[in-house]
């Protein structure tokens, strides 16, 4: 028989592993000894594949090669749906059923699904408070390991954490991709290779353009397990359905809560003074890209119907509402419904003003 592994503690080692180690160490050492050799870096601790880039070692070439993809930028995983792209297969194998509505995985407090058993065991936390991941500097807890380490970068000054920068404005990246892709910025040609064939805009990365052409077509691959409401963009869709379970991402400084992650970062610009997009004409920053369109005066969102154009996507959604007639808000107390969510908050005040009870002053 063949000698056991001297490395491995068999009294507390389940009988299937036994038995794979088994395979491992007898049968594959006459098959392929490379694989053998791969195995017993487990045991060793030994990591022959660093990365060219960051240095980071790895046991295995293939997993070297997946991390490296991180740095290069390339995902050449493609789903057929939505464009979206991936560095592995699997990952692209978890988001395909996003499309499918396939959620295998129930929350056994609210009933909510999830595509993914890693996702249904973040959302408990939501229920239980637990919040396993711990900053190391100030002691604060997260939920997610995600939030966690953008947390962490407040602690590093920004040179340490992103160590690419750009000549032409000084703006620093974390990644190398990151900064490649901000460099077209600053080209006239190139900057925006993807152009829609509707209405002409021009997109940087390739699913920007087909998750943009949606507004055109009207295909919506996304749509709320609560309500069935679709949506043709991804943050728009899981803004929606934090408005069932309450999960909205939450600003660390004031306490304000916001629909989106996206809304959130800009909000946070608010606090640091960070005003990265600045205006080629005379040189003034903005919070945001949209704050920037506007006060270019860009219009590039088109009305199929009039032809009337816009500065930012929301206004033509809520212009082309006066086409179709649609009115999403309605009051909970008297059933009037309105176009803009705005219009809702000021009429609900009508009905606050009446409920509240008039004092006397004599």
């Amino acid at each position: 028989e063949a000698e056991l592994c001297s490395l491995v503690d068999w009294g507390s080692v389940h009988p299937v592993s036994y038995e794979v180690h088994y395979l491992l160490t007898r049968v594959l050492d006459k098959v392929d000894l490379s694989v053998l050799q791969i195995h017993m870096r487990i045991h060793t601790g030994e990591k022959p594949y660093p990365c060219p880039d960051c240095g980071k070692k790895f046991a295995h070439l293939g997993a070297m090669r997946r991390h490296h993809l991180t740095h290069t930028g390339e995902k050449p995983y493609s789903c057929s749906v939505c464009g979206k792209s991936f560095t592995q297969s699997g990952h692209l194998k978890e988001h395909q059923q996003s499309h499918s509505g396939e959620k295998p995985h129930l929350c056994l407090v609210c009933g909510r699904g999830f595509s993914r058993a890693s996702d249904l065991r973040i959302h408990h936390r939501v229920h239980t408070g637990e919040r396993p991941y711990s900053c190391d500097y100030c002691g604060k807890r997260y939920g997610r390991c995600q939030k966690l380490r953008a947390h962490q970068r407040t602690h590093h000054s920004d040179r340490t954490h992103k160590p690419y920068f750009c000549a032409l404005c000084g703006r620093r990246f974390a990644q190398p991709a990151t900064l490649k892709y901000h460099l077209r910025t600053h080209t006239d040609t190139g900057a925006k290779p993807y152009t829609c064939c509707v209405c002409g805009k021009g997109f940087g990365k390739k699913e920007r353009l087909k998750e943009h052409q949606r507004s055109h077509t009207g295909e919506m691959p996304y749509s709320c397990s609560f309500c069935g409401k679709g949506y043709y963009q991804k943050p728009a869709w899981k803004a929606h359905e934090r408005t069932h379970t309450e999960e909205k991402p939450l600003c660390s400084v004031c306490g304000r809560t916001f629909s989106n992650k996206t809304t959130l970062k800009v909000h946070q610009r608010t606090h640091t003074g960070e005003k990265p997009f600045l205006c080629s004409e005379c040189g003034k920053g903005f919070l945001s890209k949209a704050y920037l369109t506007t006060h270019q005066g860009e219009k590039h969102y088109l009305c199929p119907e009039c032809g009337k154009t816009y500065t930012r996507e929301y206004d033509l959604r809520v212009h082309l509402r006066t086409h179709t007639g649609e009115r999403p808000y309605q009051c909970d107390e008297c059933g009037k419904t309105f176009v803009r969510k705005q219009g809702l908050r000021q009429h609900r005040r009508g009905h606050d003003t009446k409920k509240s009870p008039v004092t006397c002053m004599s």
